[in-house]
């Protein structure tokens, strides 16, 4: 397979191609089928575990392969490292620098700047589980040494845009790459604590057990909503950016990203020459000044087209295909909510069974040896489906047969959606694409020649990388009688290419007069061109890499004074979070000195603060008002308004709220994933926060870990709280509640209804909604970590926060009693546990802390 480039789009910035690969079969397809670079994780600290992964043995040779093939690596190292493992992490990101791997892609603060401080010059990409939304977060990643921001998938190309517009502007650009392709998780990333929260398997560290593709029922002011078929709430559609390359191309978007390191190497293989093929065609029509798009944006479904390209990616794996949330938000269609798992190509409806035989109005097409399932609209149940025997055409209708026993069909009804899943063929196509030794998908090279009768021919030759030869000929030139040196004759010899990664860009012929030169030296030429090219590609990269610089050397002191950290409190400081004015009202009664205020609407802060200060009983009581978890281009007003409530401090959660509130009272939140002495270091030595938050995926162990590390008054430790499990762009409220497809026309459900969303396993989970319309969804049960809690005291730990989402007063009062008591050592943790899981509307269970610390 050639690629069809030509010179004239070099002067264009076209994206990279960044494809997936969890094994070796899966790189290779990348590189045969068009991939610019391949991203992939080893045996450890990346975030897709139970991917097949290489290890650090793999990567010499995984790296001479794909620099001979013009293709970069990137290593995922993506995932939250915890303070026992820095040490090994150190070790491992020598290795990957000295293999010569081209970047390392991070979501930990600490791993970007141990990164920097062994390597002044190895390129770091921000993670897209670094929840970048803004040019704040494009800053931030700067101010850590990354070379190039992987952005959260919920950002539109508007926002990408304006956070390209404002970057430049500030001068903090670094080029940012947008996944295009690919599995979306309904939650941000870097801010899903779902699988934590269910069973100490963490998203932040590779472990997602992806429960958002499971069924839900939707219960509104304690009914349960009919929803008939639709159960999949959480569940998006995947994302197919096809149809919006003209746009990204146009944003100035440097990087295209392919999700799937999970998948099958023909998945890699259909999807990257997809890609490659519709991107070529784009930067030759923008080349040519043709098909350069307006700059308003219209709302951008997937066309219902039957292309190839749309076949293919549907018979790739398919949940339905949709541009994400790159034409803004429509929650009516980024969910469809019907199922949660592959289907492929839709065939049709099935309109007759009989002798065996299922017959359906044909939508698609079918063929013998294609794989179908029946859809019945229940798809947790074991849903029928088998290879097609037979297919005979009858008018507008298409009758399949099967084999005998292959199929239940008293199992299958009238009405049932037909998908097929699997296509034999294609696949043998794709498989043919990557297999063998020779090289499928070649890369241009650009030769110009020179030379005169009397002197050697002098070939000069460059790739795309910027690697340059020059080959001189033997014998020199001579006055040619017949059969002269043209152009047409030197692309012919000089561009027999056949079995080598390149195939000949252009060739631009500089010889002066009618000069020959035998064929057979032309050909050893050629073959030299290819030798010192694959030679000067397959040299490693060559990074600076520190022998002195150590891990060490960045670990804060922990000889006193440590930096402005606050005295301990005399005796152990119970913190309560609320979130709205009646569960203030009634922790104010109990005389609590730090209040925190995360409401669903920030201008109610200003009442908060209000009766905080005009019922104060205690001396230096505090309120704190949280902002969003998420900011966005053009969301500055919400901060505003929290700013307005003129509250004592800020609980901040993201890197706009760093910035805003620089000249504040601050406390970073569990959503900044503090998991390290070398993030918390970062944090407080730069942005200058009373406290810190410890994350949510450390168990009693680690936190421990984290608490001898560095100071313990640096930090504050969540004991009580409804896990925050999805946090995300998706308004359940809009989708379900509504018929609207965003804010300005849903009806504003979420002020309206209390809406709880029930799992599997019957648990109700709790829905809100913030100013932003974003969704989280809290874990219905509460889960406290009140056994630990002594020992956090022992190791210096002075601050403890309780967090209430639907607690009535009564329930927040008697809470705060218990955790009042624990505090002063009236009660044990196991007493406090035992007496809030009497109070049976609140219900308690030990919490991941703990979970996770029996698993580690």
């Amino acid at each position: 397979m050639k690629s069809d480039r030509s010179s004239s789009q070099l002067s264009l910035q076209r994206p990279e191609l960044l494809a997936p690969a969890g094994n070796w079969d899966c790189a290779k397809a990348a590189v045969e089928n068009g991939a610019d670079a391949i991203y992939f994780g080893l045996d450890r600290f990346n975030a897709r575990m139970r991917a097949q992964n290489f290890t650090e043995a793999d990567l010499p040779q995984l790296m001479a392969f794909l620099h001979l093939r013009g293709v970069k690596g990137y290593v995922t190292l993506n995932t939250l490292i915890f303070p026992k493992e820095l040490a090994a992490a150190q070790q491992y990101l020598r290795t990957i620098i000295a293999a010569g791997v081209d970047a390392v892609i991070v979501q930990d603060v600490g791993i970007c700047r141990l990164i920097r401080h062994i390597s002044p010059d190895f390129p770091i990409h921000a993670s897209t589980q670094m929840t970048i939304t803004s040019a704040a977060g494009v800053e931030f990643a700067k101010s850590l040494g990354c070379q190039l921001v992987v952005l959260a998938r919920e950002c539109s190309l508007k926002e990408i845009n304006k956070i390209q517009q404002q970057i430049a502007q500030q001068d903090t650009s670094l080029p940012l790459e947008v996944f295009v392709h690919g599995a979306l998780c309904v939650a941000y990333s870097g801010q899903c604590l779902t699988s934590e929260a269910l069973g100490g398997r963490s998203a932040n560290r590779g472990e997602c057990a992806q429960a958002c593709r499971m069924p839900y029922e939707l219960i509104t002011d304690g009914e349960t909503v009919n929803l008939a078929e639709r159960k999949y709430l959480l569940s998006p559609q995947d994302l197919a950016g096809l149809e919006v390359l003209p746009y990204l191309v146009k944003s100035g978007v440097t990087c295209l990203k392919i999700e799937g390191r999970l998948k099958a190497p023909e998945y890699v293989a259909n999807v990257t020459r997809v890609y490659r093929e519709a991107l070529d065609c784009v930067m030759v029509q923008l080349a040519k000044g043709k098909g350069m798009p307006t700059t308003k944006l219209p709302h951008l479904p997937i066309s219902p087209s039957t292309s190839q390209e749309r076949y293919n990616l549907e018979m790739a794996f398919s949940r339905g295909l949709y541009t994400g949330w790159f034409g803004g938000i429509n929650n009516q269609e980024l969910v469809h909510a019907r199922f949660g798992k592959k289907r492929g190509v839709y065939l049709g409806e099935v309109t007759r069974i009989h002798n065996e035989q299922v017959t359906l109005k044909l939508e698609a097409p079918v063929k013998p040896g294609d794989g179908i399932v029946f859809d019945c609209g229940h798809p947790e149940a074991k849903e029928e489906g088998g290879r097609v025997y037979a297919v005979v055409q009858k008018g507008k209708e298409v009758v399949l047969t099967f084999g005998r026993h292959d199929l239940n069909l008293r199992r299958v009804h009238l009405g049932d959606k037909v998908w097929k899943t699997n296509d034999p063929e294609l696949d043998k196509q794709l498989r043919q694409s990557f297999a063998g030794e020779n090289p499928q998908f070649q890369r241009p090279i650009y030769i110009e020649v020179y030379g005169e009768v009397g002197q050697p021919l002098i070939a000069i030759a460059r790739d795309e990388l910027g690697n340059i030869v020059q080959v001189e000929s033997a014998i020199s030139l001579v006055e040619a009688h017949t059969k002269p040196l043209t152009k047409d004759r030197l692309q012919e010899q000089l561009g027999r290419l056949g079995n080598t990664p390149f195939c000949l860009g252009t060739l631009s012929n500089h010889l002066n007069g009618t000069v020959m030169l035998p064929v057979s030296e032309l050909n050893r030429m050629r073959r030299e061109i290819v030798t010192q090219l694959e030679e000067l590609r397959s040299q490693p990269k060559r990074w600076q890499l520190s022998l002195n610089a150590s891990l060490a050397d960045l670990l804060p002191s922990l000889t006193p004074p440590l930096f402005h950290s606050p005295p301990l409190p005399l005796s152990p400081s119970l913190i309560v979070l609320v979130r709205n004015l009646q569960q203030l009202q009634a922790a104010l009664q109990t005389g609590i000195q730090t209040l925190y205020c995360e409401f669903e609407d920030p201008r109610a802060y200003t009442k908060a603060v209000q009766m905080v200060r005009e019922g104060q009983t205690i001396a230096n009581q505090t309120i704190w008002v949280a902002p969003p978890r998420i900011t966005k281009p053009g969301e500055n007003w919400i901060l505003q308004q929290v700013r307005a409530s003129e509250a004592d401090g800020y609980l901040v959660r993201n890197y706009d709220q760093l910035q805003f509130f620089a000249t504040d009272r601050c406390i970073g939140d569990f959503s900044l994933n503090v998991a390290n002495s070398l993030t918390a270091d970062y944090f407080q030595h730069h942005f200058g926060l009373e406290r810190l938050t410890a994350s949510y995926d450390l168990n009693i162990t680690q936190l421990e870990d984290l608490l001898t590390s560095c100071s313990p008054q640096w930090f504050e430790v969540t004991i009580h709280q409804h896990m925050p499990m999805f946090h995300m762009e998706h308004c359940v409220f809009c989708a379900f509640l509504s018929t609207g497809t965003d804010y300005t026309n849903c009806g504003r459900p979420c002020e309206k209804h209390e809406v709880k969303l029930k799992d599997r396993v019957g648990s109700e989970h709790v829905l809100k909604a913030d100013i932003g319309c974003r969704n989280t969804v809290f874990n219905g049960t509460a889960q406290t970590g009140a056994e630990y809690v002594q020992r956090l005291i022992d190791l210096g730990l002075g601050h403890f926060r309780i967090e209430f989402v639907n607690e009535t007063p009564d329930q927040v009062a008697k809470t705060i009693h218990c955790y009042h008591q624990l505090l002063q050592g009236e009660i044990t943790g196991s007493q406090l546990w035992r007496e809030l899981k009497l109070q049976n509307q609140l219900g308690v269970t030990r919490g991941p802390m703990g979970v996770s610390a029996l698993q580690s």
